[in-house]
């Protein structure tokens, strides 16, 4: 698989994530996608993704992930990211506090014959919940 392919697929990945087209999930991850970090209770595959991305769109309506360091090689992409949003609906049991997030991540993903085949991932969970007001310091 060549570096564009698979810049290619994380880009169409993005764009589902960053404007709720769940349906590019299907163009760009495979059936049998290997999460190793998966939330709980995700789903295997697209339909994980689009599960996870739904509930995170709805907490946070005008959510956006934007990479800031991306490192790559023939079939591997990780990278940095920023996310942003307006904590406006409820994220699980956490009802809505109106506050302004702004979190870091990263993520490696592995693709194969143009789809994700395998992620591994980590977000500042502890700053989103200090930021949403659920935990102090």
């Amino acid at each position: 698989m060549s570096k564009e392919s698979s810049q290619a697929a994380l880009g169409k990945f993005a764009e589902a994530v960053n404007t709720g087209k769940f349906d590019l999930f299907d163009q760009v991850v495979a059936s049998n996608c290997v999460d190793h970090d998966p939330a709980d209770g995700q789903l295997p595959g697209p339909a994980g993704y689009q599960m996870f991305f739904s509930e995170m769109r709805a907490a946070f309506p005008d959510l956006s992930v934007k990479p800031e360091t991306i490192v790559q090689d023939e079939d591997t992409i990780a990278f940095a990211y920023t996310l942003t949003g307006t904590h406006s609906g409820s994220l699980g049991k956490i009802p809505p506090s109106g506050k302004k997030v702004k979190i870091r991540g990263m993520q490696i993903s592995k693709f194969k014959d143009g789809k994700m085949a395998e992620r591994w991932g980590s977000s500042d969970e502890k700053t989103l919940l200090k930021q949403i007001g659920v935990i102090r310091d």
